[in-house]
């Protein structure tokens, strides 16, 4: 179809448009047909028209950022003072004084005759005491905050109530490592009954240490050595009574507590190409190796550490049948009404710990300095 003029050509374009606009085709800036006499600038076509918009070269970032339903959450070192020694309750949260009873066997003899009333028996009663400490943190969450962390697919509430559980479970595990300070209550790093700590005999390449600077700097044999002298302290210390047959001997229970640095160390292999964690093995078989940073030198990144450099203890389980001690709490965990404010909730959480129980302090023997 041709058109000789403007008025010919839209005069047919509006006739068609309500045909166009029916089968979905819409062109509201288009006036009129092209006639043949219309003069064009086709050159002046290329180019760009000015835009009324802010340019733009696609959608919202957003709609293409995707939100990993896997949540990381950031890693603590483990809170091993309970595998080491052992964990048990002792009274409730109401209580605030414990006193543990030592019996002690006295007694005299003499020479026997019929008329003779000479000898005496008897016992003697200590009762040494520990206070207890309670504890607590809150956690608290917001209307809004808890919608928006629903947005990012983060269980607020979940999580909080979470971090409260872990900052108690922390703290109780660091009173049974060093007590709280200005109470009756002793860890089992600074126990004042426990027996002053040997010093690592002298190594081949200089030093007492076992590591230095993330090297192994003692040989397996010096390390081995080491660890028996600690095992002739706990004989000596115990004047030879431990597990039944009432004797020590290489098959007692017991538990070698040292550093991640220091576990490294039980790698180092000597001329025969055994390490020192077969030796250990093969000679002490019901020994357990359990590290925790707390034995570790006190450092910058280890600020929990010992200002004395790494230590290592060996603890006997029982001495005679009797636990050599334990951990011990009143409180593990008590959670506390939840409050409702205007827009918000918290919650208290209680804990309540004795620090470490040591009965029988003979019955551990330690080294610093490794």
């Amino acid at each position: 179809m041709e058109f000789h003029d403007y008025h010919q050509a839209a005069a047919a374009w509006n006739a068609h448009r309500p045909m166009f606009e029916a089968a979905g085709v819409y062109l509201p800036d288009a006036q009129a047909y092209t006639w043949s006499d219309v003069k064009v600038n086709f050159m002046a076509m290329d180019a760009q028209p000015t835009l009324s918009t802010a340019p733009n070269s696609g959608i919202p970032a957003f709609l293409t950022t995707l939100i990993d339903p896997d949540v990381y959450r950031v890693v603590f070192a483990p809170t091993r003072a309970a595998e080491i020694f052992g964990e048990t309750r002792k009274g409730t949260w109401i209580d605030q004084t414990a006193m543990f009873p030592v019996i002690e066997a006295t007694g005299e003899v003499s020479s026997y005759g019929d008329y003779n009333d000479n000898g005496k028996s008897g016992a003697n009663m200590n009762w040494p005491q520990r206070q207890s400490y309670l504890f607590q943190t809150i956690s608290e969450y917001g209307e809004l905050e808890i919608e928006r962390a629903g947005l990012g697919r983060v269980n607020w509430v979940g999580e909080v109530d979470g971090a409260g559980t872990t900052v108690l479970a922390r703290f109780m595990n660091q009173t049974y490592f060093l007590g709280v300070q200005g109470l009756q209550n002793y860890g089992l790093l600074n126990d004042p009954n426990l027996s002053a700590p040997l010093t690592p005999a002298a190594k081949a390449y200089g030093g007492v240490k076992w590591t230095n600077n993330g090297q192994i700097v003692a040989t397996a044999n010096e390390i081995y050595a080491d660890i028996q002298a600690m095992w002739i302290k706990l004989v000596s210390q115990t004047a030879g009574v431990s597990q039944t047959p009432n004797q020590i001997d290489a098959d007692a229970k017991m538990t070698l507590a040292l550093s991640p640095e220091s576990l490294v160390a039980m790698t180092a292999t000597n001329s025969f190409g055994v390490n020192v964690k077969q030796l250990l093995k093969e000679n002490f078989p019901n020994l357990r190796v359990v590290s925790a940073v707390q034995y570790g030198a006190q450092s910058a990144t280890n600020p929990v550490g010992i200002a004395g450099g790494n230590l290592v203890q060996l603890i006997l389980d029982d001495v005679d049948g009797q636990d050599v001690g334990y951990c011990a709490f009143n409180e593990k965990l008590r959670s506390h009404p939840i409050i409702r404010a205007m827009s918000s909730w918290k919650k208290k959480m209680t804990a309540g710990s004795w620090g470490a129980i040591i009965r029988l302090p003979g019955g551990i023997s330690q080294m610093l300095g490794v």
